[in-house]
């Protein structure tokens, strides 16, 4: 099968291409999935059989707070552009990556399961992200049902680990911290946004690179399926794992601005179900791992 990914350049592309070498992988650089004509002709060369899209546009709470209409807008644009140029190009099998974000920012009960996608908006922080994400979702489901085309989605909740992006402005909240602390001196008191109550499922992103080829060849459905682990901390918990492997001498405190969405634990049953038996990486270990990466690198 030839298999494109799109993102190619982006955080878990980069770590796709260490697990799956004989993937072809295009970036911003190669194709500018804004550009309709420029996506056809992309496809036009590489003649897939199938493509995991994971090309978006992505940032912080902040920048997704400050920039709704860009992200709405751009994320908007390459997913209707990618889809629609797949059928027209004959691949039969899109596999594209939402987020946890696309779920509602209240619910009744949690975890919650895939089923409750749409009942209700997302957070306001991430309220254009989120829509942008269900509209893909809405768009796979529409082509299978009008062309019988095999487009599906699945929704990783956050996504940190080595490669990831630690720009100041851009950086997701585990990136940002592993930097802080490193960054930090024995005897610094670090401040961090919120109040440090919101909980976070933690995806380390090789885990998710080991998922995706069994997705790719498994998740044939119309929902949306949950990729996390069980393992759900509060922000103050995941900034004492990180304390704990910088084994520096530093305090902290939260300065309560911007605490974001409460909670966005999702279920992995399904995913479970599908891939079968799958050992997560802990926070913490994840953590070591990424905090070691970023030393070195």
């Amino acid at each position: 099968m030839r298999v494109l990914v799109t993102g190619g350049s982006g955080f878990v592309g980069k770590r796709l291409q260490r697990y799956k070498s004989n993937w072809a992988y295009i970036s911003s650089k190669d194709c500018n999935l804004m550009d309709q004509h420029a996506c056809d002709q992309m496809l036009r060369k590489y003649k897939p059989d199938a493509i995991i899209h994971l090309a978006a546009r992505v940032g912080g709470i902040k920048e997704n707070a400050e920039n709704q209409a860009t992200f709405y807008y751009e994320n908007v644009t390459m997913n209707t552009n990618l889809l629609e140029c797949a059928y027209r190009n004959n691949v039969k099998r899109v596999l594209s990556s939402l987020s946890t974000c696309a779920f509602p920012n209240i619910l009744c009960e949690y975890p919650f399961s895939e089923k409750d996608i749409f009942n209700g908006p997302p957070a306001e922080t991430n309220f254009s992200y989120g829509y942008a994400k269900r509209s893909l979702h809405v768009q796979s489901l529409s082509y299978r049902k009008q062309y019988g085309v095999n487009y599906s989605t699945f929704c990783p909740s956050n996504v940190y680990g080595p490669n990831d992006s630690f720009n100041d402005e851009s950086s997701h909240f585990v990136a940002a911290l592993i930097k802080k602390f490193a960054e930090a001196k024995n005897g610094d008191t670090l401040c961090f946004w919120g109040t440090g109550k919101p909980l976070r499922q933690q995806l380390y992103v090789d885990d998710l690179v080991k998922i995706l080829p069994v997705l790719l060849e498994k998740h044939n459905s119309d929902i949306p399926l949950i990729v996390a682990l069980k393992e759900n901390l509060s922000i103050e918990n995941m900034v004492q794992a990180c304390l704990r492997v910088s084994k520096k001498n530093v305090d902290y405190y939260f300065d309560g601005s911007l605490d974001g969405q409460y909670r966005k634990d999702g279920d992995n049953s399904r995913l479970l179900k599908l891939i079968g038996e799958f050992k997560f990486t802990s926070f913490e270990e994840g953590v070591k791992k990424t905090y070691e990466w970023y030393n070195g690198n």
